[in-house]
């Protein structure tokens, strides 16, 4: 009896996973892989060591525009594409940052909320800021890709 009952948790727990098959990749922004470090130590990214704070990365081979790079509370950072998710990349789509906004430059009114995760708040489109991983590690900062 207990070899049935084993059996059958087994089968609903393997039943119950799911793949990540169908989940909906935006088409106007290319996979590209990268790893980049961030030393908060550096005058550049003092900015960084303060909660509600954003950075703008643009150094060549880190996202497909730049990267945007959040402090939500001192041990929590989130890191985001530069590049507006609603428009296929080009000279226009790496989008302006002023405090926590992130808008177009495509004259579109496309505009980004990035303390509520990348949300997009006005504009058409519907897809949010492309989110990338990013760990703290002592005074470094790990974005990839």
């Amino acid at each position: 009896m207990k070899k049935i009952i084993v059996l059958i948790c087994f089968s609903i727990s393997i039943l119950s996973c799911s793949s990540d098959d169908n989940r909906i990749n935006n088409p106007n922004l290319p996979s590209i892989g990268f790893n980049f470090t961030v030393n908060l130590d550096l005058p550049e990214f003092n900015e960084l060591k303060f909660p509600g704070n954003a950075k703008v990365i643009t150094t060549g081979g880190v996202g497909i525009k730049g990267v945007i790079v959040y402090n939500i509370n001192d041990t929590l950072y989130s890191a985001f594409e530069l590049s507006d998710p609603n428009i296929t990349p080009s000279s226009c789509s790496a989008l302006n940052v002023t405090g926590v906004i992130a808008s177009s430059n495509c004259g579109n009114d496309n505009e980004y909320q990035i303390a509520s995760f990348g949300q997009q708040s006005s504009g058409e489109g519907g897809f949010p800021l492309l989110a990338y991983q990013i760990r703290r590690e002592g005074n470094i900062l790990v974005i990839s890709n």
